[in-house]
């Protein structure tokens, strides 16, 4: 990275531009997830709604990439979910319909329409989930309040219209980011309504750490600190750990395979021209964190069927069997769940959870990196890798690099996203209870990735807007 230049780009008037225009959008985005839904009294809705999260790690994971959307009902409470659901659906009938694979490589034109297209498959995918979201809570309100509340046409009309206009809302702000051109606005927004919960987490670490009824800690006898010296430790430990753990990640998400490529000299004239090498980079994780993005909505959809299925009948088994496979172990559902330790259910989630991390960092890699498109490019331009002739062997040359740094690359994406569980496993082994870091360190991992995929956009934007000076 180049901070000098990025230091220097904040003299330049359209950098600075973008970069405000880009925290004022994430300022509107703070502000409506603590608009709430327009319909009763919000803050018994609130309460129910926070009930709800309580029961299940969806709910959770939802809460976070909403930014505490949920727990707050607000308008926004649906997120990012239906975007990504539709960017989903429509990249796998990319790959499926060759028409469409077609016009995803008719240049910018085609990918806008197949853009325009997932936008507009987002909405109705909007309006479901907020039906089933309202459904569901309106179900649970009178499990949970002593009082009646039955929802008429207009409370079901407003909820419903409030909730997906947010969604759609959202959808749109982070496209506003994307094109400011410094990192992408999908991912931007999820990590900040991921950093948006460390206040919470801040507050219930620190109100532990302070509380001293259980002893100070002693230092060598000399005075006294006001800290609990369990938590203090257990603090220090895990701040060791997590300073590793960073390490590692910036390590993975900056590894990549360089690739040498040679221009062949021409003489025009009495000119030469090309006689030169370039370099093509090929990262290991090159997906970055989509796949564990994407992984993990998958894996919400069938846990938001089954509490819809619930809802409407506690005892249908469909319903159930859903809620008890889809849902991550967790602290908060680990002793319901699992009354008589673990069993072979424990592992399902997770092994479902590895499984499709490492399906959807090939199947993106295939989006992303299109090896053909590569090696049509090269051979106009007259470049050439060394010992591979251009054209379609230059290609097979690619997929082949790129499918084993794929298996690395996913393998190692997914034992990331498996640390979590590993870390359940082990203290349910020594203790009987799980730490609870499942949805943390999913959130670690999207923070990481995100961070440097911004940084390395603000990087670009930086020496493009200081080139002049270096003439």
């Amino acid at each position: 990275m180049h901070f000098k230049t990025i230091f220097k780009s904040f003299k330049n008037k359209d950098m600075l531009k973008r970069i405000g225009i880009v925290i004022g959008i994430l300022v509107v985005y703070r502000f409506l997830a603590h608009i709430p839904v327009p319909m009763g009294d919000a803050t018994t809705f609130k309460d129910a709604m926070s009930n709800l999260i309580s029961k299940s790690d969806f709910g959770n994971f939802i809460n976070l990439i909403s930014g505490g959307g949920l727990a707050n009902f607000s308008i926004i409470l649906v997120g990012m979910s239906p975007y990504i659901t539709a960017s989903i659906v429509s990249q796998l009938l990319t790959k499926a319909i060759p028409r469409l694979e077609e016009l995803s490589e008719d240049g910018e034109s085609g990918r806008r329409k197949i853009n325009q297209w997932t936008r507009v498959l987002s909405v109705p995918l909007a309006i479901v989930q907020s039906i089933a979201y309202c459904y569901i809570l309106f179900q649970s309100m009178g499990s949970y309040s002593t009082t009646a509340f039955t929802p008429t046409f207009h409370d079901w009309f407003l909820a419903v219209t409030a909730m997906s206009a947010g969604s759609i809302v959202l959808m749109w702000l982070g496209e506003l980011i994307t094109e400011q051109g410094i990192g992408n606005g999908i991912s931007t927004i999820i990590f900040l309504s991921i950093v948006s919960q460390f206040q919470t987490t801040a507050t219930q670490i620190g109100s532990a750490l302070f509380d001293t009824s259980n002893g100070t800690l002693s230092l060598f006898g000399w005075f006294n600190l006001p800290v609990n010296p369990t938590v203090f430790w257990i603090l220090v430990g895990f701040s060791i750990a997590l300073i590793i753990a960073f390490y590692f990640l910036v390590k993975v998400n900056e590894a990549q395979r360089i690739i040498t490529i040679n221009y062949a000299k021409r003489v025009h004239g009495n000119q030469a021209y090309g006689g030169i090498k370039s370099i093509l980079p090929i990262k290991l994780i090159a997906a970055g964190v989509i796949p564990v993005i994407f992984a993990t909505a998958f894996l919400s959809l069938p846990a938001l069927i089954g509490q819809f299925l619930t809802s409407t009948d506690p005892n249908n088994s469909v319903g159930q069997t859903l809620v008890n496979v889809f849902t991550a172990p967790s602290a908060q559902n680990f002793s319901t769940m699992y009354p008589n330790g673990i069993n072979a259910q424990w592992f399902i989630y997770p092994a479902l959870y590895f499984a499709l991390v490492v399906m959807f960092t090939y199947f993106y890699t295939s989006i992303i990196f299109n090896t053909k498109e590569i090696a049509d490019n090269l051979q106009k331009q007259g470049g050439f890798i060394e010992g591979v002739r251009p054209g379609a062997t230059t290609a097979k040359f690619l997929d082949r690099t790129v499918v084993r740094l794929n298996f690395f690359g996913s393998l190692t994406l997914g034992f990331i996203a498996m640390i979590p569980f590993v870390t359940d496993y082990i203290f349910i082994v020594l203790t009987g209870q799980p730490l609870g870091l499942s949805i943390s360190g999913t959130g670690l991992l999207i923070v990481v990735t995100v961070a440097l995929e911004n940084l390395r956009s603000i990087d670009s934007r930086a020496l493009m807007v200081t080139y002049d000076d270096y003439k």
